[in-house]
């Protein structure tokens, strides 16, 4: 297929289906974090749903601290939780939960528990986490390392049905030990519009100066994910230069000004100004800047038979902040349901934690978005 660009009303068409899906005023809390403060929330997970009637959503637990505190329960990542419920609405129930003990392995104690997600396949269901483990950084960084942290890799756990998923059979699906990309982690999977299966994952180098994403490929059939580039989408030049985390792809319905079109994807992305909050001068206009573990929402597009390449649709500012706390709203994913699509993602609260929230369009809403 020929390049081909969208004009301007499809555009703004797309960007007002991301906006109704990702409401912030229209959220509704889907899973609480531990504790309502600073540094707690639930999410980087997704919602699927494996068979009609059926939803598994999935997510951790993140409370406040950091990996120097070590690999004791309780700190930072520390469970990755999977729940069902009989509607994309919820309510949730948890029936299944996996520990930084049940995650390690003698020689990689977990350290933190980071993004994962559910995928479900013929063979059955897949459960592709992140995790950051007690391990040492390559020998020329060494010296880098700060006492009690570790290095962030992405393992994979399949299994027929989710309740067979059992942590022995873990297997490493992506790492790295290069310093531009030496933590990886964020998994986001799904099928991919040229064939195969799909998985974008977050790095960030060793430095922690930037955060980045890269895909590797499965082919139908096959079992290893082959890296494919470092970098599916470049960092912005204003509010997203330091992070372009992509969390979600959305294959758009071909209704409205889409008809006709071939087909095209959404993709959602965590974006920030900085890894670090920056101080703000008492007379500059006050907004959301986005730094680590507090970033905020960006939207790209592309056609389907180009994947993975994409465009943005939010240049000079975000599309996606809270209208509480820090302004953080990040991590979006969603599903495709036979009446609409629901959306997920962690939101800041007014006492800066960050539940999993989440908002459902139905089909007449989102052909409406469309229409032009």
């Amino acid at each position: 297929m020929p390049e081909q660009e969208l004009n301007t009303k499809a555009r703004d068409a797309l960007v007002s289906l991301a906006k109704a899906l990702v409401d912030q005023d229209a959220a509704s809390v889907l899973v609480e974090p531990q504790q309502n403060a600073d540094g707690f929330w639930f999410g980087s997970g997704n919602l699927i749903e494996p068979e009609p009637g059926r939803y598994l959503l999935c997510g951790r637990y993140r409370n406040h601290g950091d990996s120097r505190t070590g690999t004791g329960a309780g700190a930072r990542g520390l469970e990755f939780a999977i729940f069902e419920g009989t509607t994309p609405t919820g309510p949730f129930t948890k029936i299944r939960s996996f520990s930084k003990q049940d995650l390690s392995r003698p020689e990689a104690p977990v350290v933190s528990i980071e993004g994962g997600k559910l995928f479900a396949g013929p063979s059955g269901v897949e459960m592709i986490v992140s995790t950051e483990k007690g391990i040492a950084y390559p020998e020329a960084l060494g010296s880098f390392q700060k006492p009690g942290t570790g290095v962030w890799s992405i393992d994979r756990i399949g299994a027929a049905s989710i309740e067979a998923l059992d942590s022995a059979t873990m297997t490493e699906v992506q790492s790295s030990g290069e310093g531009a990309t030496l933590h990886v982690k964020d998994p986001v999977v799904f099928d991919s519009p040229t064939g195969g299966t799909a998985l974008m994952f977050c790095s960030h180098p060793f430095g922690w100066s930037s955060s980045n994403t890269g895909l590797a490929k499965r082919g139908e059939g096959e079992g290893e994910f082959v890296l494919q580039t470092r970098s599916v989408l470049e960092r912005g030049a204003t509010w997203d230069v330091a992070c372009a985390r992509v969390t979600d792809r959305l294959a758009v319905p071909q209704v409205g000004l889409l008809a006709g079109l071939p087909p095209l994807s959404l993709y959602f992305y965590d974006g920030a100004e900085c890894l670090r909050s920056l101080d703000e001068n008492a007379k500059a206009v006050s907004r959301p800047r986005g730094y680590s573990c507090e970033e905020l929402g960006g939207l790209a597009w592309g056609w389907d038979a180009e994947f993975p390449k994409m465009q943005r649709l939010s240049l000079d500012f975000p599309l996606f902040t809270s209208p509480h706390g820090t302004g953080c709203s990040r991590y979006v994913s969603t599903l495709k349901t036979q009446d609409g699509i629901m959306a997920t993602w962690q939101q800041s609260q007014p006492d800066r934690s960050q539940p999993l929230v989440g908002n459902f369009l139905d089909s007449a809403a989102v052909e409406s978005q469309l229409a032009g």
